[in-house]
């Protein structure tokens, strides 16, 4: 058991979530991501999921080989693929004894003050249930911002914040924030102060079937530290180790959050 519970925001990218190859959702890295929330929650930390992939979800039922690129097209793949999505993830958190709850939002119901306590205050009910599991997403079929632009890193940015979290973590296709992408051997940068000192760093490469890259997961940290929330970025292709970054430990960049 941990020392002190911890409140932790997991995002995970539509990178981490399909297959190398295919654009189709990689069964076998959502087990892994699941068995490692399932820890988490064993050591005594309250966890909240933020996940993309919906998109990515729908596109076998629809009959799609490839990402669509008309926003009309990718809201109606959302509206089919979260259902499949949240059926994956109930079906995996079952074997751990645990449950999914669905949240869908918009950035608006966040902007909004009483729309953004009301989110906040079911948030906070449904933890008071140490068998559920939030798994929050944008909705894709009424909102289009993080389909056009940021994988879903803005939305938990603001879903930690919203929450008072202690971390977030924002797991994508690299181990952390490379010291030099054409030499990614080098690894990442162990931790970061000052965002602004290795913004040059990042590079806004994107998956196939994501929306966001490097630079749109610094914006996000970077909105997230400044209220006061510590942030990492890590690889979602080494799921097993999430444990250990939750404690400290593993290969991953961490950001220091400024005080509250």
């Amino acid at each position: 058991m941990s020392t002190r519970s911890k409140r932790i925001v997991l995002k995970f990218g539509s990178g981490i979530l399909t297959k190398l190859k295919t654009p189709e959702p990689d069964p076998v890295q959502l087990r892994k991501l699941v068995e490692a929330v399932a820890l988490i929650k064993q050591a005594g930390h309250s966890v909240v999921v933020v996940s993309s992939g919906a998109v990515a979800s729908g596109l076998k039922p629809l009959a799609f080989t490839i990402r669509p690129s008309d926003m009309t097209t990718l809201q109606a793949l959302a509206a089919v693929g979260q259902t499949h999505l949240m059926h994956a993830y109930e079906n995996l958190l079952r074997d751990h004894g645990l449950h999914v709850a669905q949240l869908l939002v918009t950035h608006e119901d966040l902007a909004q003050e009483e729309r953004a306590s009301r989110v906040r205050a079911t948030l906070q009910r449904l933890l008071d249930f140490p068998q559920i599991v939030p798994v929050i997403n944008e909705n894709d079929s009424v909102a289009i911002e993080e389909l056009r632009f940021g994988d879903n890193d803005k939305l938990s940015s603001r879903i930690a914040t919203l929450w008072g979290a202690d971390l977030l973590i924002l797991l994508t296709s690299a181990p952390g924030l490379l010291r030099d992408m054409h030499r990614p051997e080098e690894g990442p940068i162990p931790l970061v102060e000052d965002i602004e000192a290795v913004i040059h760093h990042a590079q806004e490469e994107k998956t196939a079937l994501g929306t966001g890259g490097m630079i749109s997961k610094l914006r996000a940290v970077q909105d997230a530290v400044n209220a006061g929330v510590q942030c990492i970025i890590a690889s979602g292709r080494q799921a097993e180790q999430l444990p250990a970054v939750v404690e400290g430990g593993g290969i991953c960049t961490r950001f220091t959050a400024h005080r509250r």
